[in-house]
């Protein structure tokens, strides 16, 4: 029996996933537990394994749309179903508009990529549509003749309805109708991009892209050929062509250093992720009343036993030494000190909460995620180290586990890792607090001895802003918590082990 691949649900709050990319076509061989699809929901970004063994037999839901969880989006068969599909292309196979979407009801056809008599391979590129949500290239379901073409471009049709029939290799083109509108008669153009010098090394490499895709190429005279695809099969996504033209610029030169050009008056859709951040930043900022504290820290202790441990850490351990450790485990003793930044509003109520889950920020090419460190409280300054390099190098490949991106009870954000003082982060909901860290540098300090005499000296310092929500955090608690977190880094006396 087929086995269904569905969009599995990422977390107990996640509602629905963007496929990002496939990783599997129709036909390919794929193993259990073998990534299959990547996709984006607002909390991760993840690649989904497949369910088992077999081969892919059909992929109902197209990368770039967003449908809701446990919905079918393709089909694996084992090997003696996938043998007999074969057989199905000696019979007329009916070319449908697919579903790209959930919310996606009508498609309109673009371009017709073979014609009547043509001969045409299974998952090769036979039309091009163009929906509310995507642009797209729809490959065929089998291979064959293509006997029949009933839509004709620029006409919107239903989804599911026919739009072409795949006869058998032996099957005859079906004759033209001339009694046919000319509305429904087929256009056939090829693909050609701007004229360019020819690089040799890129001579003959086949372009896979879509209709928005080439127009973008066109508006910016780029010969698609300069452009690594990232998606399945090599196609040239348009997240490839912007970032193209962002690092190089219009035309085909690639210089090596990034163009000046921002693509001025380019109008850009959010990703799914983006959209998501949007909407949560707002809705933090409507709801809670920030308000912002900053301490400097004299980091300067924990600089030189870093300085003196790393080697030995990293030996013992199989991981570098950073400073996140050290943060993490200052802000577990101050959050252990003064709970109410640990907690949570709930309606009129407050929830304290019986674990620190902490959030750690991190930064990625196409957005933030917070993965968290579960029970940070119970764990060793080494388990901290650990577990926060492992989900930190998970976040950036796209290995997250869905509940490993949820139920955070207070955030880290290392604003400073770009070189800022220090950032006014936005809390992230439903949580109270939240702790951004600035740069770390070397400044001149006064110093003053145990008898009163003042000094200057070279010291690391670091500033440190945590942002809270006034409606259960006030000043006093925010100052308590913060002057912990001080006397904890710059006295640092913890095993590093």
């Amino acid at each position: 029996m087929p086995t269904d691949v569905i969009m599995p649900q990422m977390g107990e709050s996640i509602v629905e996933g963007t496929i990002t990319q496939w990783l599997k076509k129709p036909g390919d061989r794929v193993e259990k537990d073998e990534p299959l699809f990547e996709i984006s929901t607002d909390k991760v970004d993840a690649e989904i394994p497949s369910p088992t063994a077999g081969t892919l037999a059909e992929i109902r839901v197209a990368a770039g749309s967003t449908v809701a969880i446990n919905t079918v989006v393709g089909q694996i068969v084992g090997a003696d179903e996938a043998t007999a599909a074969p057989a199905a292309a000696s019979e007329g196979v009916e070319v449908v508009m697919p579903q790209m979407g959930e919310s996606i009801v009508e498609g309109t056809i673009t371009k017709w990529l073979k014609q009547p008599g043509d001969k045409v391979e299974k998952d090769e590129p036979l039309f091009e549509i163009s929906t509310d949500k995507v642009d797209a290239e729809i490959p065929s379901p089998v291979s064959g003749t293509l006997t029949e073409i009933r839509i004709g471009v620029s006409q919107t049709v239903a989804i599911n309805t026919v739009v072409a029939v795949i006869g058998g290799s032996g099957v005859a083109p079906a004759p033209a109708t001339p009694a046919q509108p000319q509305a429904h008669a087929p256009e056939i153009q090829s693909i050609v991009p701007p004229q360019a010098v020819e690089d040799p090394q890129l001579a003959g490499r086949r372009l896979r892209s879509s209709p928005l895709v080439r127009r973008i190429a066109r508006e910016h005279q780029l010969d698609l050929r300069q452009v690594a695809g990232s998606g399945s099969g090599g196609r040239i996504t348009k997240d490839d062509v912007l970032r193209h033209l962002h690092d190089y610029g219009p035309g085909n030169a690639n210089p090596p250093q990034p163009a000046a050009s921002k693509l001025p008056g380019e109008l850009v859709p959010l990703t799914k992720m983006r959209s998501i951040i949007a909407q949560r930043m707002v809705e933090s900022k409507r709801i809670a009343p920030h308000v912002h504290t900053v301490y400097k820290i004299d980091m300067t202790r924990v600089a030189q036993l870093r300085e003196h441990e790393r080697g030995a850490f990293e030996k013992r351990h199989g991981i570098k030494l950073t400073y996140m450790p050290f943060i993490a485990a200052a802000t577990v003793e101050a959050l252990r000190r003064f709970p109410i930044l640990n907690a949570s509003l709930e309606g009129n109520s407050i929830r304290y909460h019986r674990n620190i889950n902490l959030g750690i920020a991190v930064a990625l090419d196409w957005g933030l995620i917070v993965p968290v460190v579960r029970e940070a409280e119970t764990r060793s300054f080494s388990g901290l180290a650990k577990t926060i390099n492992d989900l930190a190098a998970r976040a950036r490949s796209k290995k997250l586990m869905p509940d490993e991106t949820s139920g955070s009870t207070f955030t880290l954000t290392n604003s400073g890792v770009f070189g800022g003082e220090y950032g006014t982060p936005v809390i992230n909901q439903p949580e109270s607090a939240i702790l951004a860290i600035g740069g770390l540098r070397k400044e001149p300090v006064v110093l003053t001895d145990k008898e009163g005499n003042d000094s200057i000296a070279i010291r690391s310092v670091q500033y440190y802003c945590l942002g809270f929500d006034h409606r259960l955090i006030d000043g006093a608690d925010s100052g308590k918590f913060m002057s912990i977190l001080k006397h904890v880094l710059e006295h640092w006396d913890k095993p590093l082990d």
